[in-house]
């Protein structure tokens, strides 16, 4: 079994940032281990003796990035709002994120390497999934608190919520590279989520 420990050393963040910007600017893989040594300034051997392979270096860029949209689209939500507001908002975010290139990038490549990195299946569980349906289970929790919700298992909604968002368009984009879904279609495909799940789970009058 291959390993993708990732040894921490003196300039560990330094190449950490340098990937973090020839990834986002050049994708995986138009991102070469040359232009990340180069953007980081470091050698390739420094850039190797941290990370093995340029498959873990990805994984470990997108959960920490994933990690910082997941907490700036926090902070612009209003845990307030009624369901039937935030919902869609929420639902859209989630959306937009994976059919983007960074997202379907992650995906294709977690899933691709998982069985010979089973820490990078683990990791972007961990940072994308998961980390998904605990801030949607947040919500969840404070709408069956005050009584908007009648929810038994909130992880369960929550993963529930996200799968009825994500059906079709990015089943299709990441199966099919010509697969577009515009913003008419995605908000007429997540409206239709957050009316199932408000049919299953909002408490009437």
């Amino acid at each position: 079994m291959h390993s993708a420990e990732i040894k921490k050393g003196r300039k560990f963040d330094q190449v950490v940032e340098g990937a973090r910007t020839v990834f986002l600017r050049d994708g995986f893989e138009g991102a070469s281990v040359d232009d990340i040594a180069r953007e980081s300034g470091v050698s390739k051997a420094t850039l190797y003796s941290y990370f093995p392979d340029k498959r873990v270096l990805f994984i470990e860029i997108a959960s920490r990035e994933m990690k910082r949209q997941a907490d700036e689209g926090a902070g612009e939500l209003d845990m307030g709002a009624p369901p039937e507001v935030l919902l869609p908002i929420i639902g859209r975010k989630l959306v937009d994120y994976m059919l983007s290139d960074f997202g379907q990038a992650i995906f294709r490549t977690a899933v691709a390497e998982s069985e010979r990195f089973p820490e990078i299946g683990r990791k972007f569980y961990e940072s994308g999934p998961m980390l998904v349906r605990d801030r949607i289970a947040a919500y969840l929790r404070s709408c069956t608190a005050r009584g908007e919700l009648d929810i038994d298992d909130i992880e369960l909604a929550a993963e529930q919520f996200a799968e009825l968002c994500k059906v079709r368009s990015v089943a299709c984009c990441t199966f099919d590279a010509a697969c577009t879904f515009d913003v008419d279609e995605r908000n007429r495909i997540i409206a239709s989520a957050v009316r199932m799940f408000l049919a299953a789970y909002r408490v009437t009058p």
